[in-house]
């Protein structure tokens, strides 16, 4: 699934995305850390996972996703 980068910090490696809905999810460093970027922009289109909601995988949308 794709998403818009909403906001991201850095120091803790989280931050929120927008779905194409409109709907923001937040994502947590675990999510960060599990792709293999190392920093997010706000604007930036990015490929995420979700599980039951939650995201679980963000990266880069010209990146595939796992699995």
């Amino acid at each position: 699934m794709q998403a818009t980068v909403k906001t991201f910090d850095p120091a803790s490696r989280s931050g929120s995305v927008f779905l194409d809905d409109g709907t923001e999810v937040p994502f947590g460093a675990e999510a960060f850390d599990a792709g293999p970027l190392r920093l997010l922009r706000s604007g930036q289109r990015v490929n995420i996972l979700l599980d039951g909601g939650r995201v679980t995988y963000v990266t880069l949308s010209t990146f595939p996703l796992p699995g």
